[in-house]
């Protein structure tokens, strides 16, 4: 059985404030195999990384320019710097329920092509919680891995919804932990899918998944999680 992986969601997010250059720093000295990091549109173009369409004075990151955030919040560029060593579980925010919410998919092409100039697309895998955006992604950088990102799959669902994933190429489905069952990990292992939980901090949850064979546990303690993993082999 592969050892399952750590995903260090938004960084070493309870060591350090989440989404930033020492949150992703503080996953790779903690062993983490990965980062999960969220990443938002501005006015001018940029890729700036923040989990929220606001800020916490209620300003919209798609109204502002590059220059008009708080100087913790990095872009896409410096924050995959900082995960030297590790893949990167890049985030794309565009759900339907958000401010800025854009149809035309201008962010995933955007994310897209700056990959395209860094290269190294083994370390990279774009997620979103907008299934078309990751289908779009499909055709704009065919070569990065996809995962749909979803509250959970039901299991009469999953073999439907695990052959329309495999068939559009995608990677992997990360599903919330609460609606996570054997029997989803199961059949989505079957089609060829991998399967990685967000998000897991209890330690009991975290050996029970590891148990099932799950692919990533996506958490704010990855050190947590990589003792887990640890004592489960």
């Amino acid at each position: 059985m592969a050892t399952t992986q750590v995903i260090a969601h938004r960084g070493a997010s309870k060591a350090e404030r989440e989404n930033t250059l020492a949150a992703f720093r503080r996953a790779g000295e903690m062993g983490s195999d990965a980062v999960e990091l969220d990443v938002r549109r501005t006015a001018d173009g940029a890729m700036a990384i923040h989990h929220d369409a606001v800020l916490a004075d209620g300003r919209l990151i798609c109204e502002l320019n590059a220059s008009e955030l708080p100087d913790h919040i990095p872009f896409l560029s410096d924050a995959l710097d900082a995960c030297a060593g590790m893949w990167v579980n890049i985030e794309i925010k565009n759900h339907p329920i958000d401010a800025d919410f854009d149809a035309s998919d201008t962010l995933a092409a955007a994310v897209a092509t700056h990959l395209a100039e860094r290269g190294e697309d083994h370390r990279w895998l774009i997620s979103c919680f907008h299934r078309p955006t990751i289908d779009a992604m499909r055709t704009l950088r065919p070569e990065v891995r996809t995962a749909w990102l979803t509250e959970g799959v039901r299991d009469e669902d999953c073999e439907r919804v695990a052959r329309e994933m495999a068939n559009m190429g995608h990677t992997a489905l990360h599903p919330y932990t609460k609606h996570l069952t054997r029997n989803c990990v199961d059949v989505f292992h079957k089609a060829g899918l991998q399967v990685n939980s967000w998000t897991i901090d209890d330690p009991a949850r975290m050996a029970e998944v590891v148990e099932w064979g799950i692919d990533g546990i996506c958490t704010n303690v990855p050190d947590v999680a990589l003792q887990v993993i640890a004592n489960a082999k």
